[in-house]
């Protein structure tokens, strides 16, 4: 049976809980929810283990930081014997407007530290990604204190409704793939 692996990336620690660099801890957070599942630490990472469609899928919110990222994909990728195909890594994105979200296959990382360590890692920019748009509201130079900044209380009231639906994305990616994932979700 085939077993996937779900990425949400992030920083730990509590003072970047709700800063837009952690969407992907936070979209994990709600897979976890909504299954009654908790994580548990483990090496590299807080661990969850859930069923989706039947299939084994476990949750990865990589505790290594942000740029070192592809420490724990590359771990449980081997670890749980995992194919490259069936791994999914979801994160922020400062080029996709507010709540966008986007899956690709592959790709660059597009100046975003998190996917470059994995795809250095990985040796490869064949994974699947769910890229979750942040919008580019900052001024020259000050990228790195937006990322790790708050929602503002506009993007508060939308953004349940957006992880919902990243929630869904993951889930489609696991029961029908990618293509059919992107057909119905891209541009949505």
């Amino acid at each position: 049976m085939k077993k996937y692996l779900i990425i949400g990336l992030g920083n730990i620690g509590a003072e970047y809980v709700n800063t837009r660099h952690n969407i992907g801890f936070k979209i994990l957070d709600a897979l976890a929810s909504a299954s009654n599942i908790s994580f548990v630490p483990n090496r590299y990472a807080d661990t969850a283990k859930l069923k989706i469609k039947g299939r084994p899928v476990l949750l990865v919110k990589p505790s290594t930081y942000m740029n070192l990222s592809g420490k724990a994909v590359n771990y449980y990728m081997q670890y749980e014997n995992i194919a490259p195909e069936n791994i999914l890594v979801i994160t922020d994105d400062l080029a996709l407007p507010f709540g966008a979200l986007r899956m690709r296959t592959k790709g660059s990382p597009g100046g975003h530290n998190g996917l470059k360590h994995i795809t250095e890692t990985l040796n490869s920019p064949n994974f699947t990604r769910i890229k979750f748009g942040v919008g580019s509201e900052f001024s020259t130079g000050k990228q790195v204190d937006y990322v790790l900044g708050n929602w503002s209380s506009e993007e508060k009231s939308q953004l349940q409704e957006r992880i919902e639906t990243a929630s869904e994305m993951a889930k489609s990616f696991v029961s029908i793939g990618a293509a059919q994932t992107m057909t119905q979700f891209n541009g949505k």
